[in-house]
C-alpha cells in the first residue's frame, strides 16, 4: 500500500523533483501566461466552430467528414483543458486546482494523444484502400463503418489512458508549490520493491506512449502513403503503355493505306473497334451515362479528394512535429532515474507539453486553409469553407451540393460542371432547376412529326 508507515511514499525521481526548486522569472512567466491564454481561447473557439460546421452544417455525411468530425471532437476536449494549464503557469508552475481536475486534465491530454494517432492511421489506411482496392471500397466503405472504427478508436484510447489516470496525483514540493504529476508509488505490492516498481512503471508508460501513440501510427501512415505512391506510379505506367498500344494500332492501318495495300475485313473490324473507343466530342466522355460506376467513382475521387488529401498531409505533419518533442523528453525522463538530468526534465517537459497542446489548436487552421478558394468562400459562408473538404461523391451528388450553395448564398454566378468534363460543360440532369444551355438533338421520329405539322400548315 502507499501509506504503510503513515507517511506517503514517492518514487526516487519524484522525490528529486519535490526537492528541486526552479528559478522563477516573474516577467517572463507573465508573457508566457498571456500567450498561452490567448492560444487557449483561440483553440476553443476554432474547434467549437469546426464541430458546429461539420456536425450541423454539412447536409450530406461522408466517410471523410466522420474522420474529421472525430478528430475535431478530440481536439475540442483537449483545448478545453488548456485554461487549466494556463492557471498552472500563472501560479508559477504550481497546481492549485486540486486532485480531481489534475486527473481530468491528464486523462483528456492522453486521450487526445491516443485518439489522434489512431484516427490519423485509420485515415491513411482508408486512403490506401481507396487506391489499391477501389471496387472493394465502393462496396464496403460506408459512413456506418467509419463510425464503428471511430468508436473502437475511442475505446482503445480510453483503455490506454487508464494507467495515467490511476497514477496521476497532486504532490507537494518543499518550496510550497504543488506538482500534478505521476506518482508510481501509489499502488505497491510491498514497500521493499519501491525502487524496482517505480523504474519499471516509469519505463513501461514512456515506451508504451512512444510506440502506440507515435512510432507505430507514423509507420502505418508512412507505409500507407508509400504504397499509394507506388500504386499510382504503376497505374500511370499502365495508362501510358495502353495509350502507346492504341496509337500504334491506329497508325498501322494508315501505313498499309499509304503503301497501296487494302484493308482486310479483319483489319477494318479492329480499326473500327479502336475508333469506337475514342470520344467523338470533348463533352461526351466522363459522364455517369458513359462511364461504369467504378470508373466514374475513381475519376471523381481523384478530382474531389485533392483538398482532403492535402489536409490529411498537413495534419499528419503537424502531429509529428508537435508530439515529437514531448516523447523525446519522456524518454529523457526515463534516463533521469540513472543520470542526474532532473533539471532538464523539469524545464523541457512543460515546454514540450505546451508544444503538444499546439496540435489541437493548429488542426482547425489546417482544415480551413486546405479548402480551395478559402478567401472567397469565407466571405460567402463559414460553412461553405468545409463543403469541398469532405465531399467524396460525384455526378448528380456534386450538382446537388452546388445547388445547395446556390440556395444558401443566393449566388448568380456559379459554374455548374461535372468532375472530369471540360470546364463549362453542363450535366444532363433532369432537374427543373438546372436546364441544359444547348437544346438536345431531336430524334428522327420527332423530326418527322415536326415536318408533317409544318407541311399541314
Amino acid at each position: 500500500m502507499s501509506n504503510t508507515t503513515g507517511e506517503e511514499l514517492f518514487c526516487p525521481l519524484l522525490q528529486k523533483m519535490r526537492e528541486h526548486s526552479l528559478n522563477n522569472n516573474t516577467k517572463a512567466n507573465l508573457v508566457v501566461v498571456c500567450i498561452h491564454g490567448m492560444v487557449s481561447c483561440m483553440g476553443i473557439l476554432e474547434n467549437a466552430l469546426i464541430l458546429w460546421v461539420i456536425g450541423f452544417r454539412l447536409q450530406r455525411r461522408t466517410v471523410a467528414s466522420v474522420w474529421v468530425l472525430n478528430l475535431a471532437m478530440s481536439d475540442f476536449l483537449a483545448t478545453l483543458t488548456l485554461p487549466l494549464f494556463t492557471l498552472y503557469l500563472y501560479h508559477s508552475h504550481s497546481w492549485e486546482l486540486g486532485q480531481p481536475l489534475c486527473k481530468t486534465q491528464a486523462s483528456i491530454f492522453f486521450l487526445n494523444m491516443f485518439v489522434s494517432a489512431f484516427l490519423l492511421a485509420a485515415i491513411s489506411l482508408d486512403r490506401l484502400l481507396l487506391v489499391v482496392l477501389p471496387v472493394w471500397s465502393q462496396n464496403h466503405r460506408s459512413v456506418v463503418g467509419a463510425w464503428k472504427v471511430c468508436v473502437l478508436g475511442w475505446l482503445w484510447a480510453a483503455i490506454n489512458t487508464l494507467p495515467y489516470t490511476m497514477f496521476r496525483s497532486v504532490t507537494g514540493k518543499q518550496d510550497g508549490r504543488y506538482l500534478c504529476y505521476h506518482n508510481f508509488a501509489l499502488i505497491l505490492s510491498s514497500q521493499a520493491n519501491l525502487d524496482r516498481d517505480c523504474k519499471i512503471r516509469q519505463a513501461a508508460t514512456a515506451i508504451t506512449k512512444l510506440l502506440l501513440a507515435f512510432l507505430i501510427p507514423l509507420l502505418v501512415i508512412a507505409g500507407s502513403y508509400t504504397k499509394i505512391g507506388f500504386s499510382l506510379r504503376n497505374r500511370s505506367k499502365r495508362r501510358k503503355q495502353s495509350s502507346a498500344r492504341l496509337t500504334d494500332a491506329l497508325i498501322e492501318p494508315n501505313k498499309h493505306e499509304a503503301s497501296g495495300s487494302t484493308n482486310t475485313p479483319t483489319t477494318t473490324k479492329i480499326t473500327n473497334i479502336f475508333l469506337k473507343t475514342l470520344p467523338s466530342t470533348p463533352s461526351s466522355n466522363l459522364t455517369p451515362s458513359t462511364l461504369s460506376p467504378t470508373t466514374f467513382n475513381q475519376t471523381n475521387q481523384g478530382l474531389l479528394s485533392q483538398s482532403y488529401t492535402k489536409m490529411v498531409t498537413f495534419v499528419i505533419a503537424a502531429f509529428a512535429i508537435c508530439w515529437a518533442p514531448y516523447h523525446i523528453f519522456c524518454m529523457i525522463e526515463v534516463t533521469a532515474q540513472y543520470w542526474n538530468t532532473v533539471h532538464i526534465v523539469e524545464v523541457g517537459l512543460p515546454l514540450a507539453t505546451t508544444v503538444a497542446f499546439l496540435n489541437p489548436v493548429l488542426n482547425p487552421i489546417l482544415y480551413a486553409f486546405s479548402c480551395p478558394h478559402f478567401c472567397v468562400r469565407i466571405r460567402q459562408s463559414v460553412g461553405a469553407v468545409f463543403d469541398g473538404l469532405v465531399e467524396e461523391g460525384g455526378g448528380l451528388l456534386a450538382v446537388k451540393s452546388i445547388r445547395a450553395h446556390i440556395r444558401r448564398k443566393s449566388s448568380k454566378d456559379v459554374s455548374l460542371t461535372i468532375p472530369g468534363s471540360p470546364k463549362g460543360s453542363f450535366s444532363n440532369s433532369k432537374s427543373p432547376e438546372i436546364q441544359s444551355p444547348v437544346p438536345l438533338p431531336q430524334s428522327s421520329e420527332d423530326l418527322t412529326k415536326n415536318n408533317s405539322q409544318e407541311s399541314k400548315r
